[in-house]
């Protein structure tokens, strides 16, 4: 089992000084960000100090007591604070500081420090939300610094204060119940990936245009829901190869395979949606080009028509042509013109009006312009 230990001085010194007085680190100016700090005792709640200087006194009070805090978007200030009071390892606070650290495991002597990756599903947006959970674990405390709006981790708390026989466990119950939200909270993501899914399958062979924005959009959604779920499942096996060395409980053992049997299916179902979704987007881009193909089709067919209106248009406007040319010709009224007095003159101008016009026709209906 772990034991507390006292801070180190050479941790201690590679970290910023923060700002202490007596044997407890001062009290950060602003305390907006600690979500709630509760110390329990075999497995019960024994007190609920209301600031980080509180429960730092307390807890040295209660040697044998267990303090969980929790944190959302601390400051500065309080991580230097809890760094110093509980000796955690400068890495893991600069890491603690910034958020959009990748899913992973590390321990530092016998504090192990974990970043989580929460997921939850906005119904109105049809979007996944993912949020960041860091999560330090030492001997007699359980430190959650918390970026984003998941997981709930007041739930988390109730369900362990309703369970003392597993809260009597200490901080390694607490990280087991923190993973188990976690996990379990990518079961309504994975549902509602799934009905987006369907209905982006409808979408396509429904031909909406929108469908590749979201077939886009939900496929980046999917690599982020891949990274995290994916280092997951090597965190929680390298958790299981831990259990003999550190006098794991049956019980927290058992649990844990249980997260990592669920971890390990999300993961695969994350696969299996960026795999579709790749597929959805190749069927949907065969389904775009032939309906353009199409549409160059009918554009094509249509052009071809227009051209045949035109040829027709255009023969009938020669052959009319042809006759007008001969009125105008002789409608010119010429005293010294070519049979102006002639006798036959007017049928002779009928006659080669017909004669041009019959020629004009029988060229254009052999070359099928009309």
């Amino acid at each position: 089992m772990w034991r507390r230990v006292a801070p180190s001085a050479a941790a201690s010194s590679a970290l910023p000084p923060a700002p202490r007085t007596g044997p407890a680190a001062a009290e950060p100016a602003e305390q907006d960000s600690v979500v709630e700090a509760v110390l329990y005792r075999d497995g019960v709640r024994v007190s609920s100090p209301v600031s980080l200087a509180d429960t730092y006194r307390e807890l040295r009070d209660r040697p044998d007591g267990m303090a969980w805090i929790g944190l959302a978007r601390p400051t500065e200030a309080e991580i230097l604070s809890l760094a110093a009071e509980f000796d955690l390892h400068p890495l893991a606070v600069e890491d603690a500081m910034e958020a959009h650290q990748r899913p992973k495991l590390e321990r530092y002597g016998e504090t192990l420090f974990v970043v989580l990756r929460a997921a939850r599903y906005l119904d109105a947006p049809e979007e996944v939300d993912f949020g960041e959970l860091h999560v330090f674990v030492g001997p007699d405390f359980v430190i959650t610094v918390r970026h984003g709006a998941a997981p709930d981790l007041s739930a988390v708390r109730r369900r362990m204060e309703d369970t003392p026989d597993l809260l009597r466990l200490g901080p390694e119950a607490v990280l087991y119940a923190i993973l188990d939200a976690v996990v379990d909270g990518y079961a309504p993501v994975v549902e509602g990936v799934q009905n987006d899914i369907d209905e982006i399958e409808t979408e396509v062979f429904r031909g909406d245009p929108e469908v590749s924005r979201r077939i886009y959009e939900l496929s980046r959604e999917m690599v982020e829901f891949q990274r995290a779920t994916r280092p997951l499942v090597g965190m929680l096996h390298g958790l299981m190869a831990g259990f003999s060395k550190y006098g794991t409980d049956d019980e927290l053992q058992r649990n844990l395979r249980d997260v990592a049997d669920h971890v390990t299916h999300t993961s695969e179902r994350v696969d299996g949606f960026r795999q579709a979704l790749a597929d959805i987007l190749t069927v949907n881009a065969t389904l775009v080009t032939q309906q353009q193909n199409a549409e160059m089709r009918a554009l094509a067919e249509a052009g071809f028509e227009q051209n045949e209106e035109i040829k027709k248009i255009s023969s009938w406007a020669a052959i009319l042509f042809a006759p007008t040319l001969v009125g105008t010709v002789y409608g010119m009224n010429f005293t010294h013109m070519p049979e102006v007095h002639w006798v036959f003159g007017y049928p002779f101008a009928i006659g080669l009006m017909g004669v041009v016009c019959l020629t004009l026709y029988l060229v254009f209906k052999r070359r099928d312009w009309l």
